[in-house]
């Protein structure tokens, strides 16, 4: 026992000695210009130009306009193009990329351009075939019962509306087609099916919606910017942590005595290894057509964050993906390890990933910005309106769309926002609503110019107000001209949140429109109908918005009063997927089928289990391996001491205090090793039951309750044991040492 403690202690104190021999990678990426090395891994319009016939280059832009099928001719040709591209490039392998049902992480399988001709000859060819379809096994992937393990056939298939691109790593380069994952039975297995199913169904609606103020709109670009939250640890502190190697988060460990409490971790001066990490991602993300934009320290210490520019939703979410797999990929390089968990730390700012989101017409028009004066802009009104009933309508299926078992941990503290879902639009917006809905002469939206030279400050340019403050308690908050989704996890796609975005309000603006139709019957003027129907809206717009402090225990009972609910757990929340209300919508909108449906939240509620399964079983082994020999080593330790001082004739009155701290230790021993084994008794019980969805109920409400409990008596401990016994990298060395 004395051995192995003291061998578990050296591993973490060489992990600490490695750091301090670390150095900042220099990595002599940055170019001069940022456009001169954008998207030049992007087989994109321009290189598209060069390498293909006009014909084949025309019939690809409408195929990624959506107006056009490619025949399997011009795929052939395509191929081609992309290949010879591709291969001056130094690419000597293709892949099928696909998002599969399994979190944030992508797929690939690579196959060379190469193929043998004869006796000791080859050829390079790719042909549109390759391109256009691959076949790889639908059973191995997660797909919630649609394929048995004997039913293997599923088939990707090439997106054209997200550009092909090359991948770089140290002995090679790949090229990657970004494709949708269908089964052989034809249901979706993956999350850019639906995702662009969502895009078509609001695309339509919003069009329709548009054409009410102006009839040359006839497309709608679903515009989407996702900000990336993330921490980053050390490689070798990583490694000797069981918990974040297995689950991604600290399943056990003392709160540092400085924290986040100073705030001085927030917009902070960049670690130089850390901005030389976030310069190397950036570069590559950059080749990569990812238009990143700002980086900053977060809240937390370790923690920060990256956010690129708007794009076409499909496009954000695909990027988003490939960002998180070239952060990982990155940091091996840096000595560092990126964690996407929406809480690693207890006690510290968890991790989200804010989807923000808007639409914007073919004329370049966003129609979700207000303007100097939103009282007298209709469309605004129309869409801003719509879009805050479709969140009180299906408050429930939102909440459902961003949980996870990370994020559970996350939602409801320290600058997350709750489980509750509500809008935030700001006081002059409240203004304008309450207007609008009593018809009453609208008073000028935006600040007038003396409030706004109370801001101003002598000898530096005016500051002008925004039309909104920011509530970043607010799961759903409006910020000038957008709305964004705060509650998403950093460790999610963002397809599930946007899919369900996209189809409420799809399924909203339709119904308007058609109730406006239907009334503007009989030569009632347009406008007058479009206001009428807005201003039945209201009562549901009002119940859902609100601009207070989302953490305070005064509006969990006004929401309660609201009817809106509190889902504090995600496997609760996503029972919302499964109401005939949510059927109807995600069928009428030609989204899932209900086989789809099912299959999807089958997958979830494995994942709930699964990873929950996976915590108490990494939590046993800390406690059983780690946590208990350190404590009993230490405990051995304080016994010698108390024995030889007996034998040197001490009063045991004056061993008062050694003896109190065997007995502190002890019962923290006792208590977690029986809280330990009660937990392994629960998950036992847990795992007997047959049906999945029960199963993680069951995992969250009576195996779950135990890590805190558990940790509670463990953190006591780190707090007593002499620190060169520790065998865990704590938090003050995870967080502070770089």
């Amino acid at each position: 026992m004395r051995i192995i403690a003291l061998i578990m202690g050296a591993t973490r104190q060489k992990a600490i000695e490695i750091i301090g021999q670390r150095a900042a990678v220099n990595t002599n990426l940055k170019p001069k210009k940022i456009s001169d090395i954008f998207a030049t891994n992007v087989f994109g319009f321009k290189l598209m130009k060069k390498y293909l016939s006009k014909d084949a280059y025309l019939k690809l832009k409408e195929a990624v306009a959506g107006d056009h099928k490619l025949d399997r001719k011009t795929a052939d040709e395509i191929a081609d193009g992309m290949m010879d591209w591709a291969m001056a490039r130094g690419v000597t392998h293709y892949t099928h990329w696909f998002q599969p049902l399994r979190g944030g992480s992508t797929a690939e399988k690579h196959d060379s351009f190469f193929e043998p001709t004869g006796f000791g000859k080859g050829i390079e060819i790719f042909s549109g075939a390759s391109l256009v379809q691959q076949e790889p096994d639908a059973s191995s992937f997660p797909n919630g019962g649609i394929r048995n393990t004997f039913e293997a056939r599923g088939y990707t298939a090439w997106d054209p509306s997200s550009p092909a691109f090359i991948i770089e790593k140290a002995s090679g380069k790949t090229l990657c087609i970004p494709t949708v994952f269908v089964a052989y039975t034809g249901e979706a297995l993956d999350y850019k099916v639906p995702l662009l199913k969502s895009v078509d169904a609001i695309n339509d609606a919003a069009v329709s919606v548009a054409q009410y103020f102006d009839s040359e709109v006839n497309n709608c670009n679903i515009s989407l910017g996702v900000e990336q939250e993330y921490f980053l640890v050390d490689e070798a502190l990583f490694n000797n942590r069981q918990d974040l190697l297995l689950t991604g988060r600290t399943l056990l460990g003392k709160a540092p005595a400085k924290g986040q409490q100073l705030d001085d971790h927030y917009f902070g001066s960049i670690p130089e290894r850390v901005y030389d990490y976030m310069t190397a991602f950036e570069t590559e993300a950059l080749k990569l057509g990812i238009p990143l934009k700002t980086r900053h320290n977060e809240v937390a210490p370790g923690q920060y964050e990256c956010a690129p520019m708007f794009e076409e939703v499909n496009l954000a979410v695909d990027h988003n993906t490939m960002l998180m797999d070239l952060m990982r990929n990155v940091a091996a390089r840096h000595g560092l390890k990126v964690l996407m968990h929406e809480k690693p730390f207890d006690g510290l700012n968890g991790s989200g990933k804010h989807n923000n989101w808007s639409i914007i017409t073919n004329k370049g028009v966003n129609v979700l910005k207000p303007g100097n004066t939103p009282e007298q802009n209709l469309q605004f009104l129309t869409f801003f309106i719509n879009t805050i009933k479709a969140v009180n309508d299906h408050a429930d299926l939102l909440r459902a769309s961003i949980a996870s078992v990370g994020n559970d941990h996350r939602l409801g503290a320290n600058e997350a926002p709750p489980a509750i879902i509500s809008v935030f639009i700001g006081t002059l917006l409240e203004k304008v609503l309450k207007e609008f809905e009593e018809d009453k002469k609208a008073q000028r939206g935006r600040p007038s110019k003396k409030e706004i030279e109370k801001l101003s400050i002598v000898n530096l340019p005016e500051i002008l107000l925004d039309n909104t403050d920011r509530n970043r308690t607010s799961p759903f908050a409006f910020t000038g001209n957008k709305f964004e989704f705060r509650a998403v996890g950093s460790s999610d796609n963002c397809s599930n949140p946007m899919i369900v975005l996209n189809t409420i309000v799809a399924d909203q603006l339709n119904k308007f429109k058609a109730t406006v139709d239907r009334n503007s019957k009989g030569r009632r003027k347009t406008d007058d109908v479009i206001k009428e129907v807005l201003r039945s809206y209201m009562p549901d717009v009002n119940k859902v918005v609100f601009a207070g402090n989302g953490y305070g225990d005064e509006w969990v009972i006004e929401a309660k009063k609201r009817g809106l609910n509190n889902i504090k757990n995600g496997s609760e929340a996503l029972k919302a997927y499964l109401t005939p209300k949510s059927k109807k919508l995600f069928s009428e909108n030609n989204i899932f089928t209900e086989t789809e449906l099912e299959a999807r939240l089958e997958v979830r509620y494995e994942d709930f289990v699964k990873q929950l399964q996976i915590e108490a079983r990494v939590l046993g082994d800390m406690v059983f391996t780690q946590v208990v020999p350190a404590a009993v080593r230490y405990q051995e330790l304080l016994s010698r001491n108390v024995a030889q001082l007996t034998a040197a004739s001490i009063k045991k009155d004056k061993l008062s205090t050694q003896i109190a701290l065997i007995e502190r230790v002890s019962d923290y021993i006792n208590q977690m090793v029986h809280e330990t084994e009660a937990m392994v008794e629960e998950r036992k019980k847990a795992n007997k039951i047959a049906d999945i969805k029960k199963r993680a109920i069951a995992y969250t409400n009576k195996v779950k309750p135990y890590f805190e409990k558990i940790r509670y008596n463990s953190d006591k401990l780190e707090q007593l044991v002499s620190d060169d016994l520790w065998p865990i990298p704590k938090y003050r060395e995870m967080l502070f040492v770089k």
